[in-house]
């Protein structure tokens, strides 16, 4: 077969896709290896702009983990996680919103503009788009079951969305690129985990999916085996995992993200590997798609 007729199974494979999800709304927590590999980077940019421009309405939420770890060691600061979540001290707040504000959501923008979309970059304090409230302290456990409760400062998880900006910013032609800070209502600025908050604002939006890009298949029945990888789950079969330990570390937020989408009226979600070319072309317009899809 030519390369002209595969390219044209190609299209009308993906036809009955384009014309279920036009008009509709998709979350897509944007982080990994699709953010710091400058061909992976072009990639998810022009996927975004093609998904924008047969009908559907992407919005984005980036996270900026490695970029912030980078910054806190080269100022000789030592990053602390618990349960996935940085813990954030003031100056590494600040560290935070400089790099996730500051520089990588206009780096985002800028891409998807090069690439034929126009992307508008927010933060939660736009226009009132989220209000975050402190989560204050967690428990932080070892191997050996022994528990400490520590602060985790300035991280914050989402108390209110107000969706207007996005929704009037969409109905431009835009596509929204959310940085994952926002403020309590005190106006006291804090880092929300971005894959809590994809999972929020797919809530909020009504959105139709939610898509986790990350640096793995998806979810492994074995953690330790990458051939293991389970392509469909329900909310209970996800909560057993969790509770059996196979769901695990960074894992974790992704998980619960997913699982407050699906009760928040979201039909789908799904984790899928963002190493992968066009890792949102595959999931969204192809009959096997990839990954893992999470369903009620």
């Amino acid at each position: 077969m030519d390369l002209a007729c595969e390219r044209a199974e190609v299209l009308v494979e993906a036809l009955p896709y384009i014309r279920s999800f036009s008009g509709k709304t998709v979350v897509i927590k944007y982080g990994g290896a699709a953010m710091t590999d400058p061909l992976l980077r072009k990639m998810v940019a022009t996927d975004l702009t093609l998904l924008r421009y047969v009908g559907m309405n992407p919005v984005i939420v980036h996270g900026g983990g490695p970029e912030i770890t980078d910054f806190m060691k080269r100022l000789g600061k030592t990053p602390v996680f618990v349960n996935g979540l940085r813990m954030t001290d003031a100056e590494t707040m600040e560290i935070a919103e400089m790099v996730l504000t500051g520089k990588i959501n206009k780096e985002v923008v800028s891409l998807i503009n090069q690439s034929g979309g126009k992307a508008v970059g927010l933060s939660g304090k736009d226009a009132g788009l989220i209000t975050a409230a402190k989560v204050g302290s967690d428990k932080d456990c070892s191997s050996n079951g022994n528990c400490r409760t520590v602060d985790l400062g300035y991280v914050g998880t989402v108390a209110e969305i107000d969706p207007l900006v996005i929704d009037v910013i969409a109905e431009a032609g835009f596509i929204p690129v959310i940085s994952p800070v926002a403020a309590d209502e005190n106006g006291v600025t804090l880092n929300i985990n971005a894959d809590h908050l994809a999972g929020n604002l797919a809530c909020a939006l009504k959105a139709y999916k939610l898509i986790m890009l990350t640096d793995v298949e998806g979810i492994m029945d074995d953690p330790l085996d990458l051939s293991s990888l389970i392509e469909e789950l329900t909310i209970d079969e996800v909560r057993q995992m969790t509770e059996d330990g196979r769901i695990v570390a960074g894992m974790l937020p992704k998980v619960e993200a997913c699982v407050t989408a699906l009760h928040g009226g979201v039909e789908r979600a799904h984790i899928i590997d963002g190493r992968r070319p066009h890792s949102l072309l595959l999931e969204m317009f192809t009959d096997k798609g990839i990954g893992t899809m999470i369903l009620k």
